[in-house]
């Protein structure tokens, strides 16, 4: 599309890098912005909603709403949301789903968007996942996206023609490391750690992916400057 044509997508914005890359690409590709945070019980929830807004501001988002869906931490079955559950840590990988994985939960986060999208006229929803989580993660993959936009087609308004997108759903994490640092993304501004809201754990396996995606993109990590 041209960047003058004004469109409007929905970004799915957690706080964290993949997100905040994903953001920095819609706005590449000429979007206009409206920002979307889910609020779900998770443990780092007040650092990521900080990040959430730092980088609203950044990108001068008029559109921006906060959902809340505690009733997933209710619900239970992952180390995000379930303190009695132990966050997985360095090197912790089954090959199975991980701990961290909060049931069925991007179904949840894109149904707010289309929502939204509806109300809005939104074209695009974008999320941040990225296949190469997907022996972990049932709901990052491109199939789960093309069941979703069927969903969308059936469920919505004859006039409604929104589609979900991830568009770094094929790149490795230095590749998105790359990316968002082309399209100056502010990693800055960005919250991975799963454990801590203070200082990055650098122990848990949200730290560990991060820290090894700058190391192998040769690009320092402004989190862990200074």
């Amino acid at each position: 599309m041209d960047k003058g044509d004004n469109k409007l997508a929905i970004v799915l914005l957690s706080g964290g890098m993949d997100s905040c890359v994903t953001a920095a690409v819609a706005a590449d590709e000429g979007y206009e912005l409206a920002l979307l945070h889910v609020n779900y019980g998770q443990r780092t929830e007040a650092r990521e909603l900080i990040s959430f807004y730092q980088i609203a501001g950044y990108y001068d988002v008029k559109h921006r709403l906060v959902a809340d869906v505690r009733y997933l931490a209710e619900i239970g079955g992952s180390a995000l949301t379930d303190s009695r559950i132990e966050v997985p840590r360095k090197g912790q990988h089954s090959g199975g789903v991980p701990a961290s994985y909060v049931p069925f939960r991007n179904t949840h986060l894109i149904s707010i968007a289309v929502s939204w999208g509806e109300v809005l006229g939104a074209e695009k929803i974008f999320i941040g996942v990225v296949e190469e989580d997907a022996p972990g993660y049932p709901d990052c993959r491109a199939e789960y996206l093309e069941s979703m936009n069927a969903l969308i087609r059936q469920g919505t308004r004859p006039e409604t023609n929104i589609r979900v997108e991830g568009p770094l759903i094929k790149l490795s994490k230095p590749e998105i490391v790359r990316l968002g640092d082309r399209l100056n993304a502010p990693f800055e501004l960005t919250w991975s750690c799963y454990r801590q809201e203070d200082v990055p754990c650098q122990d848990c396996s949200s730290c560990e992916l991060r820290s090894s995606a700058f190391a192998e993109a040769g690009i320092v990590d402004p989190l862990l400057q200074g």
